[in-house]
């Protein structure tokens, strides 16, 4: 069950907790439960739906219909089809990758290119550019990326503070980051984010408190005691069963 955290004194409880109006036995809302029961998502989305937790993730984050959403890294899409079908017709979902290299001659086209094409998720514009080149002009409701922050530590030629700041000037005052990793060994801050593609969760609270960032929820939705943060988390002991964790931020109002 989600548990978001009050951090900031004076912070209402009632802007941390799942959206009222939920649906099934997840507790999310309706818009939500429809997305995560769409007949068009593949089946490689919905065999992950046990470990991944969709529902409960995209309450949490607070996305609903008509917000626009910047997703970051969005690699096979399996959030990418969600959250274009949570938004709706009158919301958007623009997706960037973190690349800093251009892509290999013969390397395959990015998948959510074709997730875009697909006239079903017709509110998707894919770029395939690093978004901190395109400095994007719109302003979100809603910034996500989902087992890729850690490797934005890892990009040449570009330091985390640089994408922070460009992400905290995408969105609208009082918007959302949404941040989703594998969790690392406490006290390790980012020295596991290119061996075992894992980063500790003060670490990026750090980061994005100096970018600006308020922290205002986190849940232990996708957490594993049993994980021991010793294993890149592609290793087959752990795969699909890691630590994770769930961080809210939000751009200040004012």
């Amino acid at each position: 069950m989600v548990r978001p955290a009050i951090i900031a004194a004076g912070l209402l409880t009632a802007a941390l907790v799942i959206p009222s109006g939920s649906a099934h036995e997840t507790g999310a809302p309706k818009y939500i439960a429809a997305a995560v029961a769409d007949s068009a998502r593949p089946s490689t989305d919905t065999e992950r739906d046990a470990n991944r937790k969709p529902a409960e993730t995209l309450a949490f984050a607070g996305v609903k219909p008509g917000d626009q959403v910047l997703e970051l890294a969005p690699g096979k899409g399996y959030f990418t089809r969600l959250l274009s079908v949570v938004v709706g017709s009158k919301g958007s979902v623009t997706t960037y990758t973190a690349s800093s290299a251009p892509p290999k001659p013969d390397a395959p086209p990015p998948p959510v290119l074709a997730i875009a094409a697909d006239p079903h998720y017709s509110n998707i514009k894919a770029i395939p550019e690093r978004f901190t080149e395109a400095k994007p002009s719109n302003k979100f409701d809603l910034v996500w990326t989902s087992q890729n922050y850690h490797d934005f530590h890892n990009i040449p030629n570009l330091d985390i503070a640089t994408i922070n700041r460009t992400v905290f000037d995408s969105l609208k005052p009082g918007g959302i980051y949404l941040v989703l990793d594998h969790a690392a060994e406490a006290g390790s801050g980012d020295r596991d984010t290119k061996t075992l593609h894992r980063i500790d969760p003060e670490a990026v609270k750090q980061e994005l408190k100096a970018a600006g960032f308020e922290l205002v929820g986190e849940s232990d939705l996708l957490r594993n005691k049993d994980d021991p943060h010793t294993a890149k988390v592609f290793d087959p002991s752990i795969q699909g069963h890691t630590d994770q964790f769930l961080l809210k931020f939000r751009k200040p109002k004012t």
